[in-house]
Parts: structure tokens; C-alpha cells; sequence
């Protein structure tokens, strides 16, 4: 036999596993390296967060992944950022480890979620011969696999889709594991480029999750347009010296997005800039001052989590919300949370012991430990061989 299907095996037997989750999300602001160790599966799992690095994308290849991420791109460059990603992807981990003082013999497993660079749920593509969702992470687990020496999981959205399901939010199936608190609602709330989260029902019912809308997608392109040098509105100052403007709110909540059903998934795809200047067109705000600009946009985040919350909860839902991603770190969006939703305890996932900038990260170690040894109906990911 292969001894890397042997290795395989063996790491899937083992009472734990050493497994690096990497994380690469919308607002293409860099990597999340974290460094887990997984013990038991399913009921019994335990993670230990031993290690985590957040390493920045420089400016000229964040812009390079905003590029690729349009309707029409050169299908060269698409194929050729796709082993770029990976071979980043790959020399970050390489460069974590030396400096954690590991080598890629001590770590059973990598867990990469790759790039997304489009997203396409039926309800967004509207495409009558095509009745189906799908979408693309780039980042490729062979590169990642080769370059590291380490056994690879990836693209784990789209097991996901080819099931039938939209491929987002995945984080339900590591926050049921991790996050479920008997008898307390859990409303587990991701503020990355996009906004999601996870309900665990305080009755111990299925946990729910939805997409919500945008939240630091449009924040930071309006930072990166109007405050040169500054890639993102750091603590909500520059929000917090602006007045949302109600038109202008209103026009961007009347996009269909916030009519459909629940559950639904989005991406910077639809909540483009291009979602933005149009609705400024149409309110007469281009030259809104950039302040109010992201003091609208905050309103926009809070009132769409808020609907959703509402759906799933009632209208004075209470729960415990525990905040990560980087609008975790956005007081003027925590701010406007605390009012669209008083009701609710509002917490940083740091209250339950995992750290909001490494949570989404940790999740995919999750999901390649249940993969290998937890129940075969959470299997997602695909699994590259070294060598």
C-alpha cells in the first residue's frame, strides 16, 4: 500500500491529531494560521488552540485577488493565482512553523478553506438552466500538500453544494461541536467581509445558520477610497465622527437579498462596490462625506443582522452572542448591534475560550479532524497526499 494512504489511516486512528487550519476570507486582508490540537471527534472532541498568526497580504496581492474575484477575468490568470494562493498559503505555514520551532513532521494534518473568489447560490446566479448553487475556493491542496510535506484538506464548500446545500455558512458543524450551551440561545456571529452566524437553540433543537449581509466588504473599500494609506476603519473611529444617512440606508436594504427567505448565503459578489455606487446614484449621496459614508454602512450591518435574528428569535430575541472575525474589534459596530438587538448579551467568542480573530480558522481544523475521524455524514474537504 501507498504509505501515504498508510500515514492517512493512521492519523484518522489516532487519539488526537495536531491540525493546522488556515483561513483566507473576503475581505483579503491576509492568512489565519492556527495551530490545533484535536482530541476525540463528534461528542468528545476537545481542541486546543496551541498556536495562531495572522500574516498580512501585501497591497499588490490583495488588489491581484480583488481583480480575480469580478464576472470576467482572464482564465490564465485565474489558473495561475490558483497555485500562487497555494504556494503563499504554503510558505506561511512553512515560515509559522520555524518560528513556533516545529517542523511539518509534528502536524498530522492541514485544513485549508482556500480563497473564495465567486459564489454563486441559485437564488444569486438566477440562471434557469443551471438549478443548482456552486462556488469556487482557489488555493490548490496538491501545491499545498507538494510544498509542505503535510497531508491536506481542502475545498470543503464544495461537498457541501454537490449535496445540494449552498456551500455557506459550514462554521454550524464546528459551533454545534464547540459552542453549545443547554438551555442558553447561542447566537454565534461571524463579522468578516460578510457577516453570518450560528443559532444553537437554548431547547437543544438543530442549530440554524444564515448569511446576513455585508459587514467589513464595503466598510474597508470605503476606507481604502477615501483614507489613502488606511485599509480598514480601525475601532470604528472614523464611523463613529459620521451620521448614517437614512435614505441612502433604506436604498441598500431594498435589495432582494433582504427579502429572501432564510436561510440564504451572499459574498462581496453581490455586496460589491458596485452595489454601493448605484444606490448612492439613486439617493443623490455621492459626495456624502466619507464618515457618514461608514456610519451608514454600520447601519446596514446592524439592522440586517437584526432582521435575521428577529426571524430565527422572535422580536426581542434573547441570547448570548458571542462576536468574532474582525468586526469583533469595530466598537461602533458592536455599538449599533447592542441597539438593533438590547435584548441579547453581547461577547467577543474570546468568552467561550476561543479567540474571534483565530475562530474561523480553528473551525476548518475542526471540520478536517471530523472528516478523518468523526460520523461519515460530516465528511467535507478533499484530501491531498504529500510526495
Amino acid at each position: 500500500m501507498n504509505p501515504q494512504l498508510v500515514r492517512l489511516l493512521a492519523v484518522a486512528q489516532q487519539p488526537s491529531r495536531r491540525i493546522i487550519g488556515l483561513m483566507s476570507g473576503t475581505s483579503l486582508d491576509g492568512l489565519d494560521v492556527a495551530l490545533c490540537r484535536c482530541t476525540g471527534h463528534g461528542p468528545t472532541l476537545q481542541v486546543a488552540l496551541e498556536q495562531f498568526a495572522t500574516v498580512p497580504y501585501d497591497a499588490d496581492f490583495q488588489q491581484r485577488l480583488r481583480a480575480i474575484s469580478q464576472p470576467t477575468v482572464p482564465l490564465e490568470d485565474l489558473v495561475l493565482l490558483n497555485a500562487e494562493v497555494a504556494r503563499r498559503h504554503a510558505a506561511t505555514v512553512l515560515a509559522c512553523l520555524q518560528s513556533w520551532q516545529l517542523t511539518p513532521a509534528a502536524i498530522d494534518v492541514l485544513a485549508s478553506h482556500g480563497q473564495t473568489i465567486w459564489h454563486a447560490p441559485r437564488h444569486q446566479h438566477g440562471r434557469a438552466g443551471f438549478p443548482h448553487h456552486a462556488t469556487l475556493q482557489i488555493g490548490d491542496g496538491d501545491h499545498l500538500a507538494q510544498l509542505t510535506g503535510i497531508l491536506t484538506l481542502s475545498d470543503f464548500r464544495q461537498k457541501h453544494v454537490a449535496a445540494g446545500h449552498e456551500g455557506a455558512p459550514l462554521a454550524p458543524f464546528g459551533d454545534e461541536l464547540l459552542f453549545r450551551k443547554p438551555g442558553v440561545n447561542r447566537l454565534l456571529l461571524n463579522l468578516g467581509g460578510i457577516a453570518n452566524f450560528t443559532l444553537l437553540p437554548a431547547d437543544g433543537g438543530p442549530a440554524q445558520a444564515t448569511d446576513t449581509g455585508p459587514a467589513n466588504t464595503l466598510l474597508d473599500y470605503v476606507v481604502r477610497q477615501h483614507y489613502p494609506g488606511q485599509v480598514y476603519d480601525a475601532g470604528g473611529q472614523l464611523a463613529a465622527s459620521g451620521q448614517p444617512h437614512a435614505g441612502l440606508l433604506a436604498a441598500l436594504l431594498s435589495h432582494r437579498f433582504f427579502a429572501a427567505d432564510f436561510p440564504k448565503t451572499t459574498g462581496p459578489e453581490l455586496f460589491s462596490p458596485a452595489y454601493l455606487q448605484e444606490n448612492q446614484r439613486l439617493t443623490g449621496t455621492q459626495n456624502l462625506p466619507a464618515p457618514d459614508l461608514l456610519a451608514t454602512l454600520i447601519e446596514l450591518t446592524a439592522s440586517a443582522v437584526a432582521q435575521a435574528a428577529h426571524h430565527y428569535l422572535g422580536p426581542a430575541p434573547a441570547a448570548e452572542v458571542l462576536v468574532s472575525g474582525g468586526g469583533a474589534h469595530n466598537a461602533t459596530l458592536l455599538a449599533a448591534l447592542a441597539r438593533y438587538l438590547p435584548a441579547t448579551c453581547l461577547l467577543s467568542s474570546a468568552a467561550a475560550g476561543v479567540p474571534p480573530d483565530a475562530k474561523e480558522a480553528l473551525l476548518f481544523a475542526v471540520l478536517a479532524n471530523e472528516t478523518l475521524a468523526g460520523h461519515p455524514a460530516l465528511s467535507l474537504g478533499k484530501i491531498s497526499l504529500p510526495g
